[in-house]
């Protein structure tokens, strides 16, 4: 993405299959940027920053604690700090292996570790030339996003707070702190942008992901403010939306009943039944989209 910086791209990109970023300097060292699923990609992804630093990661971040960023934690050496939220070191020692029930894949032998040093606040880690910002960006896409800022080489790792090719996702987090922390990433004018999940924007990709996302954010809004109007809930608001989505080529459909939940609450009066999570709301899911959920990690 720059002279010493990459992108770990999964093509797929849907559930538990994830991009993760790698940033060295001219001493050999790295900082790595999110952990993914399986044991089989964390091995590859290792393998990968092998090629590119001289020594094992000195620092890796989670741009949040969601399962497919951090199951690949529990691989990194034990000389290799882990930076996240304090809401992500909580998260991760929450949730355990919970999601492997859910979406069911080859996981191989993993280990719960969470974030060694935790921040609530924005905080620069040194390199041997620049500066490798964190900022506190949720909640957006979950309770405790992270986005990581290059500002000398002007490169995002957005983790979730971008989608690229899919549904984006901000039932755990906040409708409104998503398109907000959009707006936040616009105004740092990024060069090159990493998504959590789908392809590495350059340039005037930038932008229109971007737009793309804020215009999102207001279609859910608008169908959130009628519908409820309407007396639907909000599964019959989804199933009615996607009859006529603008977003009907995009994948990870069954999010658009996520995203009302947290648009409802946001929005209107609405007082869930649930706890809005992705375990409580995998049956709605399921039921809009027609049948179980897979996850190709």
């Amino acid at each position: 993405m720059a002279p010493g910086v990459y992108a770990f791209v999964q093509p797929d990109g849907g559930w538990m299959v994830n991009n993760c970023g790698v940033i060295t300097d001219a001493s050999g060292d790295a900082v790595i940027v999110d952990t993914t699923s399986t044991e089989k990609r964390n091995r590859a992804f290792l393998t990968e920053v092998a090629g590119v630093s001289e020594r094992d990661p000195k620092i890796a971040v989670n741009t949040h604690s969601h399962p497919d960023h951090t199951y690949g934690n529990g691989f990194l050496p034990p000389t290799t700090t882990i930076i996240g939220h304090h809401l992500c070191r909580a998260g991760v020692l929450r949730a355990g292996l919970a999601a492997t029930k859910e979406l069911p894949a080859d996981y191989g032998d993993l280990v719960v570790r969470p974030p060694d040093v935790t921040i609530d606040s924005d905080i620069a880690i040194h390199l041997d030339e620049f500066a490798v910002e964190l900022k506190i960006m949720g909640p957006a896409h979950s309770t405790n996003d992270v986005g990581v800022w290059l500002p000398e080489q002007k490169v995002m790792f957005a983790g979730d707070l971008a989608f690229s090719g899919g549904h984006p996702i901000f039932m755990e987090g906040s409708m409104l702190g998503f398109r907000k922390a959009t707006q936040r990433m616009r105004a740092l004018e990024p060069e090159v942008l990493l998504p959590g999940h789908g392809p590495v924007c350059r340039g005037e990709d930038v932008g229109r992901v971007l737009d793309e996302l804020e215009a999102y954010v207001e279609w859910i809004s608008g169908i959130a403010t009628t519908s409820y109007a309407a007396g639907l809930t909000p599964l019959e608001a989804a199933q009615k939306a996607l009859q006529d989505s603008p977003y009907a080529a995009l994948p990870e459909s069954e999010r658009v009943v996520c995203n009302l939940h947290r648009a409802y609450v946001e929005l209107t009066d609405y007082e869930p039944i649930v706890t809005l999570n992705i375990p409580s709301l995998w049956p709605e899911m399921v039921a809009l989209h027609g049948g179980p959920i897979v996850s190709h990690a």
